[in-house]
């Protein structure tokens, strides 16, 4: 499954900053569909995400009948992404 969109990052801070794109509703909605056969456990979604030209692994969060896209440092950082950007998104959820 493969998703595009565009989203506001968010910042969480708990003992250390960790920052998130926000998945929409809609996109969201998709994933909810395919979530059983793609977990691995937690509620966690494996996915590719690329943002420009950066590629990176990571897992989705559920968080409120939603998901999140959790910002490695490696790929904010260089491209100097932080909490209030609005930012694109390509995204394969990995079955």
């Amino acid at each position: 499954m493969e998703l595009a969109f565009t989203g506001r990052v968010i910042e969480w801070r708990g003992p250390a900053p960790f920052y998130f794109v926000p998945v929409p509703d809609e996109e969201s909605a998709d994933i909810r569909e395919v979530a059983a056969m793609a977990t691995y456990g937690w509620g966690v979604i494996p996915v590719e995400a690329r943002i420009g030209e950066t590629s990176f692994t990571t897992s989705l969060f559920p968080k409120d009948g939603c998901y999140l896209l959790p910002l490695k440092n490696a790929v904010r950082k260089p491209r100097s992404i932080t909490a209030g950007d609005d930012v694109s998104v390509r995204m394969t959820v990995l079955l």
